[in-house]
């Protein structure tokens, strides 16, 4: 058996967690005061997955760059696939919040948008 100690990003209160596992197998969580904490803790050790952020170029527009994120969580270990994929990247403005920038980043089926206006 295996014990794996986290901090609960579920929620404001930041629980401390304790995941026991059996191999690949999660056997209990405790330390949650709520069920995200039992969600988060079973996710991020068994297949953890990030939000990733970042700032690509802007041509022609107010501001030479646009903040940008997933849409949606991607799993960890292609984090820098994904920021590679961005890193050549230049659109045209205007851009606003919402404006997919980059489809389906690093093969993961998930969508890079804009986070900001840019005029």
């Amino acid at each position: 058996m295996e014990e794996r100690k986290l901090t609960c990003i579920g929620c404001p209160m930041g629980c401390p967690l304790t995941v026991v596992m059996n191999g690949k197998e999660v056997v209990s969580v405790t330390g949650n005061t709520c069920k995200r904490g039992d969600v988060y803790a079973r996710k991020e050790v068994t297949y953890p997955t990030r939000i990733v952020t970042s700032t690509v170029r802007v041509s022609g527009g107010s501001f030479h760059m646009v903040s940008v994120k997933t849409k949606e969580d991607i799993p960890k270990d292609k984090i820098f696939e994904c920021v590679r994929a961005l890193k050549g990247i230049q659109v045209p403005a205007p851009v606003h919040i919402g404006d997919i920038i980059l489809k389906n980043v690093a093969d993961t089926g998930v969508d890079i948008v804009a986070t900001k206006n840019v005029e």
